[in-house]
């Protein structure tokens, strides 16, 4: 603020966020920001830059980025403790697997079917967080259209009991936040109405007010005629002027108090546009943070299907009395697509990785019947 020679937070602007598949955030007033490849001192001077163009501003505001959080890497297949590692930068494949516990050992692998079991359920409670997050996604697509009633997906809101009451749910929401923004809004509208009535009284008290100050300025200049003919004594004169100063001061009153009516109807107008563009940041956010999990999920759950067939597979292959060797593979997501490229324990990790450990013999003596039976299984476990 150059006028107060001081900085001020912009709590519309400001905030979290989370960057999409696409690479991009959404900011108020800019809309999507790619993030591409920028660091944070790069992205907080371009946002800067759009802020001062886009609005139209003097200087350009002060921007700082700082992250906060990166996806999290998964490590998988033969090692101790597979599943979601909290990533940070620079982290190689050896300090992955060390995470995931080393080497799996006899003892650690999931050879029980308690074990298999409890990767089944874990399948199907991902499954309906997917859902829940999917319903909530529709119903903010709602809000933020503008939408009168929330009205699902058939096939979705069909599909089982479980589903149906989700959506139900959401439907709820979707009517409680409607009705809530209703209220408001008609309660800052019905303000404005009465503040619009109470100026145009007052109004109608001015008219009145100026008449009588007409009239009671038409007496004294009787007053004072009369006074200069010696019809009447002086005293007479200083009557009369002390009902116009009457007259005129309640005129200032009636004159102020229109003045603040009328500053009143400008702030509840600014209330109420401030109402809704409040619901749409509020809404965008919600929605750009349900988008980013149902992503994390569906990789969570890419990630426990394949853990689930790679221990199957490893249940039912016979494995040699050599000594085994232990390759790496990386699973990445580049361009919407999964690629699997081979890794070394010195190989740099990357946000959303995910690690695979074999364990592979020193000569092929797995049954391919075996392998096919296993992965026959997983696939219908993970069904």
């Amino acid at each position: 603020m150059p006028t107060k020679g001081s900085y001020e937070q912009w709590a519309t602007v400001g905030g979290e966020y989370t960057v999409s598949d696409a690479g991009t955030i959404s900011i108020p007033l800019l809309g999507p920001v790619s993030v591409g490849n920028m660091d944070e001192t790069t992205l907080a001077s371009t946002i800067a830059k759009q802020l001062k163009e886009k609005i139209g501003l003097v200087d350009e505001p002060a921007a700082t980025i700082e992250i906060l959080k990166y996806p999290p890497i998964y490590v998988v297949g033969d090692v101790t403790n597979p599943g979601e590692y909290a990533f940070h930068a620079d982290i190689t494949v050896l300090q992955a697997f060390a995470m995931g516990g080393g080497q799996m050992r006899a003892s650690a692998g999931l050879q029980s079917s308690l074990d298999i079991t409890k990767l089944v359920g874990d399948l199907k409670e991902i499954d309906d967080s997917i859902i829940r997050s999917t319903a909530r996604v529709e119903r903010l697509e709602a809000e933020m259209a503008g939408e009168k009633s929330l009205q699902p997906r058939q096939e979705s809101a069909d599909a089982n009991p479980l589903t149906a009451a989700i959506y139900r749910q959401e439907e709820a929401i979707f009517s409680a936040r409607a009705n809530e923004l209703t209220r408001q809004s008609k309660s800052l509208s019905g303000l404005r109405d009465l503040l619009s009535e109470e100026i145009n009284v007052l109004e109608e008290k001015v008219k009145s007010t100026d008449a009588n100050i007409g009239s009671v300025q038409q007496q004294l200049d009787s007053t004072i005629a009369l006074i200069e003919k010696g019809a009447i004594v002086a005293t007479r004169q200083a009557e009369v002027e002390r009902v116009m100063r009457g007259y005129q001061n309640d005129r200032l009153d009636l004159t102020v108090a229109i003045m603040r009516a009328r500053q009143s109807i400008s702030q509840a107008t600014r209330d109420l546009e401030g109402l809704y563009d409040r619901r749409q940041t509020e809404v965008a956010s919600e929605l750009q943070a349900e988008r980013a999990t149902i992503g994390q999920l569906l990789l969570k759950r890419d990630t426990s299907q394949k853990l689930l067939m790679d221990s199957l597979s490893s249940s039912s292959a016979a494995r040699p009395n050599e000594d085994p060797k232990l390759t790496f593979s990386i699973v990445r997501n580049l361009a919407g697509k999964s690629n699997e490229i081979d890794a070394s324990e010195t190989t740099t990790m990357m946000p959303g990785d995910v690690l695979k450990v074999t364990l592979r013999p020193g000569s092929q003596t797995s049954t391919t019947n075996s392998l096919k039976a296993a992965e026959t299984t997983a696939r219908n476990i993970s069904q």
